[in-house]
């Protein structure tokens, strides 16, 4: 079963589609971040998670 941790990002409603588009690709281009959800408020504004998986080393043994 994978790990995931998780980021919340907050869009003001002032903040255009365009814009919003071009943060959340930021983020999943440079830090491996996926949408994971994205929820739409009454006044505009959009509260995004992000989730990304953890990848853990397993030590070697000699």
């Amino acid at each position: 079963m994978p790990e995931y941790e998780f980021v919340d990002v907050y869009v003001p409603r002032g903040v255009s589609r365009k814009e919003a588009t071009r943060l959340l690709t930021d983020h999943a281009e440079y830090g491996h971040w996926e949408l994971d959800r994205l929820s739409l408020h009454a006044d505009g504004s959009r509260r995004v998670r992000l989730r990304r998986r953890i990848i853990r080393q397993v030590r070697a043994t000699w």
